[in-house]
């Protein structure tokens, strides 16, 4: 969000546009949240959102959306559960996020009321539970119904389910109202979030048995192990089940805040029926008070915010809501929200905490990535143990050339370091402690060869930049043990070799069994050494299984004929795959900035491996000399100027008289003379950087390559770095020798094309056929399909949700069709 264009700078045709992705991206975050449990975002981020939402709709009154997130309350209910319309809708809550908003809330209520600053106004605050919102009705003072939030309208029928929790009585106590919805969160707490996660890893959770993926040879059937993410998510997904005998098992728990439809209320205040409801057998939260000044409720919020860890499950902030249910009344409703309640939401929570050491792991590509090993502290209900620390120049506090960085910390070990959790985001370090530091506390040296393999880790030059990148990798990426694994899973992955039968899990049983190290390995694989691995591996399963559950038996093995089949299945997907596209040869090897995007530019161009090999060669002894990369990765010297510079007449290059720095064809700017002359000196000092520059100027195999739209400069060193490392040739060479070999049929292109040789997007939900099939059919006519519109553009074929793309065709003034229109234009309407 931080390179966001200010709301006040926004046009009304960007902030339509900007309104339009926002409601997307809301609705996609809030189908995560609602529906799935699972949240795509933190709470910190999600809000940022809806208040740039909010204040861009302030501004521009007129652009507001039928489906703006500030007219919605949650998501539509799951097609898993019959559906409940709530009597008195379930809103949502406005929210504050610091002391001044509180303040501002309690003026706007005095000045909707018409109170005097004099006047008593009692307000009450209570910690905001981080759970998942119920609604209970009640009739005669028995349960009858139980339904989730859904879109604050419909909600989910878990009336079941809802009967199972101890803290939900089916028949209130005492006198209650013969028609009350008892509203509130249920919530899971820390201990029993940790025991729940740790039955599901042991599959002692009566969810029912997930069956092996399908045809991958020495799987056997395993239960489904869901871990959950966080306490919010675990209540939320236990409540949510098809079955009220999972729901039973699961350690779920109730507060009650707040009620919807009733045929008497208990009380004339909030505090009276929260008391009242506690009568009826409900758990209310003690932390609840009233207060009568601002004062008041800002020292609760700074208690419970100093004491949240120790509560036991999670909450986000406090509740503060008018005392009074009259003035409540009075107050009513704007929007989504009730004008007389707010939430103070926590800002992300902070803890300090002592790096104890720093390790490296290697990544899939390769990259050395550094983690902090500290002394455990609880941070948002959850113990922290690491931490990522990003990079060499992040843990230095520098970047290669010495300059301090902006993200930078100098962490040392030893270090007191504030480490921050928002929601579900990975912790990050917030700051060093200095006065805390030790004498003792070591600077961290980053390896410059790989701790996995040996191979050299290497900071590559960022082209776009001409420095050394931030991040160091580890050269061997075909045969370096931390990589390969991963590697080999992306080697079979499905745009890859896609090989039946070979999945991740008995890719895991081969790499263990030492079967399979690169590549090559998988089309040398055996009948016999494969089963050996299979019977291994289900044995291993079958008594780690049983010794968990305490039994001593052996289990009845697996039949023989069922192994002999799979094995024999395998073979056949194995042989299947020594012949694949070229692209897709080049895709699975897993180079770095090669996606399948790039692997098909590559396909274009070359007809097999030694040939595209030969090629990145060539590119390789065409690259730009450093005189070149570093003049053009000047910042204050733009493509423009670069252009020119190289475009000079060698001649007067040799001129001791010719001045660059004043010279009319140049038309240097007063901050290019300031930045060259600190670079290269006088005159004589340009004109040599500019000569040596020419004379290293990137040759045309060079050019064929970084030029490509599908690849650039950055795809390009990285194919060069990959093949300049002799592991990696000789892993591909293996592959060859293992009868691997590429197809690449192009397809034949009718010169009465209509789209031929023309760029084409495709954007938004296409309704006739699939996006894979469009992007086919379209290359199939020659056309070349991009996933971004630049100026190059030739066409945009914009479908159902369209969005940013359409405002850069706009921006181009490229031309848009409708996907009919597409259609007809290739002859297929």
């Amino acid at each position: 969000m931080a390179n966001e264009t200010p709301v006040d700078d926004l046009t009304p045709e960007a902030a339509a546009a900007e309104l339009e992705r926002l409601a997307a991206l809301l609705a996609d975050y809030d189908r995560h949240y609602y529906e799935e449990d699972a949240p795509a975002v933190s709470d910190a981020e999600y809000d940022g959102l809806r208040r740039r939402n909010l204040a861009i709709e302030a501004r521009f009154p007129d652009l507001v959306r039928a489906d703006s997130p500030s007219l919605k309350v949650g998501t539509a209910p799951s097609a898993k559960f019959a559906k409940i319309r709530h009597a008195v809708p379930m809103l949502s809550l406005d929210n504050a996020f610091s002391d001044e908003d509180v303040a501002d809330f309690a003026r706007r209520v005095r000045r909707f009321l018409k109170l005097a600053d004099s006047a008593p106004l009692a307000i009450t605050a209570e910690p905001k539970i981080d759970g998942l919102s119920l609604s209970l009705r009640y009739e005669e003072g028995r349960l009858v119904s139980a339904a989730t939030r859904g879109d604050g309208s419909v909600g989910e029928d878990v009336t079941a389910n809802a009967r199972t929790l101890d803290d939900i009585p089916n028949r209130l106590m005492g006198d209650a109202p013969a028609v009350f919805e008892v509203r509130g969160e249920v919530y899971m707490t820390h201990a029993d979030f940790a025991a729940l996660n740790e039955r599901l890893a042991r599959g002692d959770d009566p969810e029912e048995a997930a069956p092996a993926a399908e045809g991958e040879a020495g799987a056997e059937p395993a239960r489904k192990v869901r871990q959950f993410a966080n306490p919010r998510n675990a209540a939320a997904g236990s409540l949510r089940q098809k079955d009220p005998a999972v729901t039973r098992e699961r350690p779920l728990r109730f507060f009650a805040y707040a009620w919807g439809q009733a045929s008497a209320v208990p009380g004339a205040t909030q505090t009276e029926v929260v008391e009242a409801m506690a009568g009826f057998g409900f758990q209310t939260n003690p932390l609840m008070r009233r207060f009568e000044d601002i004062e008041g409720l800002i020292r609760h919020y700074r208690m419970i915010e100093a004491e949240r860890a120790a509560l036991g499950y999670d909450i986000d902030g406090v509740v503060y809501k008018v005392d009074d249910l009259k003035l409540q009344e009075r107050l009513g409703f704007v929007s989504r929200f009730p004008r007389w309640a707010i939430a103070h939401k926590f800002s992300a929570e902070q803890a300090t905490t002592v790096v104890r050491a720093i390790e490296i792991n290697v990544g899939r590509t390769g990259k050395l990535a550094p983690l902090a090993k500290l002394e455990p502290v609880t941070v948002g209900g959850v113990v922290v143990s690491n931490v990522t620390l990003h990079n060499e120049d992040y843990i230095a506090g520098r970047d290669a050339d010495g300059g301090p960085i902006r993200e930078g910390k100098d962490i040392r070990i030893g270090d007191t370091i504030v480490i921050q959790r928002a929601g579900d985001v990975i912790p990050q370090v917030v700051d060093v402690v200095l006065e805390k530091r030790p004498a003792a506390a070591e600077r961290f040296r980053f390896p410059d060869h790989c701790p996995a393999c040996g191979s050299t880790a290497v900071r590559e030059i960022n082209p776009r930049t001409g420095r050394p990148d931030s991040n160091r990798v580890c050269t061997a990426h075909l045969t370096c043990p931390a990589q390969a694994r991963e590697g080999l899973k992306h080697f079979v992955a499905r745009p890859a070799f896609d090989i039946e039968g070979l999945g991740e899990t008995f890719i895991e049983t081969l790499f263990d069994a030492g079967l399979v190290r690169q590549p090559a390995d998988i089309f040398h694989l055996e009948f016999e050494p494969l089963r050996a691995a299979i019977e291994a591996r289900r044995k291993a399963i079958s008594e780690a299984r049983r010794a968990a559950e305490g039994k001593d038996a052996a289990e009845k093995p697996a039949k023989k004929a069922e192994t002999t089949k799979a094995i024999e299945n395998l073979l056949s997907g194995i042989a299947a795959r020594r012949t694949v596209p070229l692209d897709r040869f080049v895709f699975a090897l897993g180079i770095p900035e090669i996606g399948e995007t790039s692997a098909k530019a590559l396909a274009r161009k070359f007809d097999d491996v030694p040939s595209l090999m030969a090629g990145i060669a060539a590119a390789s002894a065409a690259q730009a000399g450093e005189a070149w990369s570093e003049l053009g990765a000047l910042r204050t010297v733009g493509g423009g100027t670069f252009g020119r510079m190289m475009a000079l007449d060698p001649a007067k290059l040799e001129d001791p008289e010719w001045d660059p720095f004043r010279d009319a064809e140049l038309t240097l700017k007063a901050n290019q003379r300031v930045a060259l002359r600190e670079r290269y000196g006088d005159a004589a000092g340009l004109r040599d950087a500019i000569r040596q520059a020419q004379a290293g100027a990137p040759g045309e195999a060079y050019l064929d390559l970084a030029k490509d739209g599908d690849l650039g400069p950055v795809a390009t060193s990285s194919l060069i770095h990959f093949f300049e490392e002799a592991h990696n040739r000789e892993a591909v060479e293996a592959l060859l020798a293992a009868g691997v070999s590429t197809s690449n049929e192009r397809p034949k292109v009718s010169s009465a094309s209509p789209v031929a040789g023309k760029t084409v997007v495709f954007t938004g939900s296409l309704e006739q056929m699939t996006r894979p099939e469009a992007t086919k059919r379209a290359e199939a006519l020659g056309a070349k399909v991009s996933g971004s519109v630049s100026k190059k553009t030739d066409l945009v074929v914009a479908g159902p949700g369209a969005g940013s793309k359409l405002a850069e065709a706009e921006k181009h003034g490229v031309k848009v069709i409708t996907e009919s229109e597409w259609l007809a234009l290739i002859g297929e309407a």
